[in-house]
């Protein structure tokens, strides 16, 4: 399966693809994954509003899913 995370998908429509790319949001600093906004804000979005690089964390994302088998 090729899946590719974009800035505009759901914060928690990419950690619905697989658990374990919560460890890669906590390392950019992006720790409410469980909140309400998680569910409206897209990477992009929750990158903003906390100071994050969005291109940053969407590249080590993919990277993540990209030695995964998912």
């Amino acid at each position: 399966m090729d899946v590719r995370i974009t800035k505009d998908m759901l914060v928690s429509d990419v950690i619905a693809l697989d658990k374990n790319l919560a460890g890669v949001f906590f390392a950019h600093g992006l720790h409410c994954l469980g909140c309400v906004m998680a569910h409206h804000e897209s990477l992009e979005q929750a990158c903003q509003v906390h100071g994050i690089e969005t291109d940053k964390l969407v590249r080590d994302l993919n990277t993540y899913l990209e030695k995964s088998d998912i």
